[in-house]
């Protein structure tokens, strides 16, 4: 029990790190809160802080998911790493560094992802990814991949996955409202390329 109790801290306090918010701090000096979206996230960071900053940013997120659902291996414990990685999720989005806010958990949640399962990452990414260049919104394109991920997870009859899977994809809708809200008006931000963008683009 305490080295359950011990991993979930630690899962926590991985998740807590702030890497949109620190590189914005240090390197740009701009608190990222206070501008764009205002999230301390990956997409944020990159229409904020630019290519660079938002692609370090993207890594380090996933890198903390990661390091949370490895950290049974590191104990040697036999619990799912995916429980182990919900600390981290949970720190990414209530982080302890900037007053228990935080971001969507996208990035984390797929480093969880990574893992636990490499192959089944590959193939939530690899749909992420082809959302992305038709839809050109990461919002729309994360919500759907963590539903496809719901249903995909069922072809694997790991129970865990599935409800883990579940719960992060209410919790990714949750934290998303707004962005529904926009998509809906037809005013949800759009990144630079991808399918709707050109399109968009082209028709003014």
């Amino acid at each position: 029990m305490f080295t359950t109790i011990l991993m979930f801290v630690l899962s926590y306090l991985i998740g807590s790190l702030v890497p949109g918010f620190w590189v914005g701090k240090i390197f740009y000096h701009k608190d990222i809160r206070d501008e764009g979206s205002g999230n301390i996230g990956t997409t944020n960071s990159f229409r904020v802080l630019g290519i660079r900053a938002g692609i370090t940013v993207l890594a380090l997120d996933m890198l903390k998911g990661t390091a949370a659902g490895l950290l049974p291996l590191l104990f040697h414990s036999s619990i799912n790493p995916m429980l182990a990685g919900i600390g981290a999720i949970l720190g990414h989005t209530f982080s302890i560094w900037i007053g228990f806010k935080g971001g969507k958990a996208v990035a984390t949640s797929a480093g969880v992802l990574l893992a636990y399962n490499p192959i089944f990452f590959i193939i939530i990414i690899s749909i992420f990814v082809i959302l992305l260049s038709i839809s050109s919104m990461v919002s729309l394109s994360s919500m759907i991949s963590f539903s496809c991920a719901v249903l995909i997870s069922l072809y694997y009859h790991d129970w865990i996955l599935t409800i883990v899977a579940t719960i992060l994809t209410i919790f990714v809708f949750y934290r998303h409202r707004t962005n529904i809200s926009r998509i809906r008006n037809g005013t949800e931000s759009t990144i630079p390329f991808g399918w709707y963008y050109n399109h968009k683009k082209s028709a003014h």
